[in-house]
């Protein structure tokens, strides 16, 4: 007799059934969600709930869009990327004629779902990988979809693997329109009653300040500006790091961030630098991941970039980093920067075991 899979045992706390009637109930919500002129990827970025994400979020797929709705469907290992998602959203709101969903395995962050009409969201699938596997779906809400869904799906999966190509002009008349984003936030739930408003002017503004950036670094990949390196102060020294929550939220990836090495060798003080620097980021940010690259190639091991000497001056290293709610990138990134010069030594001191204060 083969053995029953299904695993029933979370249903024998209270905690554990009460955390299935949950998921059951948002479940539905989203499933009540879909159709109509409703994106299933606006619906999961807007709720921005990590319970609907991974294999949770390829059931959706395929249980809404494809056994419920009927949508088409066109995959691809991508043999090309586009490198500006921000054109593509732009095309792919013109097409009013069909609602389209994208989902992109990524090879850090798993998979991926997003409307491709929006630019916000699908600045979340971050650098296209070759190779890497996409998926189309195209249709008409509750209407039954046709052979226009079909040719939209497929010249998508073309934009999106970089070419250029024709557009039906019927793809340009319909009501699938985009869609304003709202999301709820969450601080509004911490504020005391009577105390909820608008922050202070001062805040406000520095909010608004754009940030700072210095000249743009020479190295294989500058997605964005490197600072200039600037000596940091004496860092101070914890003996742990205070447990941060975890923020929920759509999870993205920023663009790679090029980190030019001003010294003469990236070596092992350096790798030591830079293994202290990111676990001070992990310390405050436990929830974001930091991913680091050199010569297109994602390192898992910082101490292998020192190794053999390889990462000579003027190199560039890359890195991304990963999650909900991003925050101190640029801080990182100039840490970064400082760690791959000469002025490395400001990060290795006061106990091994210990983390930085840095962020």
């Amino acid at each position: 007799m083969a053995k029953d899979g299904t695993n029933l045992e979370v249903l024998s706390t209270r905690s554990g059934f009460n955390s299935a009637v949950r998921q059951i109930k948002k479940t539905i919500g989203v499933v009540d969600a879909v159709g109509g002129k409703n994106n299933l990827g606006d619906i999961l970025h807007e709720m921005g709930d990590e319970d609907f994400s991974g294999g949770r979020a390829a059931l959706l797929l395929r249980m809404l869009l494809v056994d419920r709705l009927g949508y088409r469907t066109v995959s691809t290992n991508l043999s090309s990327v586009s490198t500006n998602l921000g054109e593509l959203a732009t095309e792919f709101a013109k097409w009013k004629a069909v609602d389209l969903v994208a989902a992109y395995h990524h090879p850090e962050m798993g998979l991926l779902v997003a409307n491709p009409k929006s630019g916000e969201e699908l600045a979340g699938f971050g650098e296209l990988r070759k190779r890497e596997l996409l998926v189309v779906y195209a249709g008409k809400g509750d209407a039954p979809s046709d052979e226009l869904c079909q040719k939209a799906a497929e010249l998508a999966a073309v934009y999106f693997e970089g070419g250029q190509t024709k557009v039906p002009k019927e793809l340009y008349k319909g009501g699938f329109a985009v869609k304003k984003i709202k999301k709820e936030k969450e601080e509004d739930s911490e504020v005391p009653a009577g105390r909820r408003g608008r922050a202070p002017k001062k805040a406000r503004a520095r909010a608004a300040a754009p940030a700072r950036r210095g000249p743009a670094p020479r190295g294989r990949a500058a997605a964005a500006p490197a600072p200039e390196v600037q000596r940091a102060a004496p860092p101070v020294v914890t003996a742990s790091a205070a447990p941060v929550a975890a923020p929920k939220g759509p999870v993205r990836m920023t663009p790679k961030y090029a980190v030019v090495v001003q010294n003469e060798l990236f070596h092992n003080g350096n790798v030591e630098a830079w293994k202290r620097i990111v676990a001070s980021y992990k310390a405050k940010y436990p929830a974001l991941e930091v991913f680091i690259y050199y010569d297109g190639e994602r390192i898992l091991d910082i101490n292998s970039l020192f190794k053999w000497g390889k990462v000579k001056h003027g190199s560039a290293i890359e890195f991304a980093v990963a999650g909900a709610e991003i925050k101190d990138v640029a801080k990182l990134q100039r840490y970064l920067a400082q760690g791959a010069s000469h002025q490395f030594e400001a990060f290795l001191h006061g106990p091994v075991n210990t983390v930085l204060r840095l962020f």
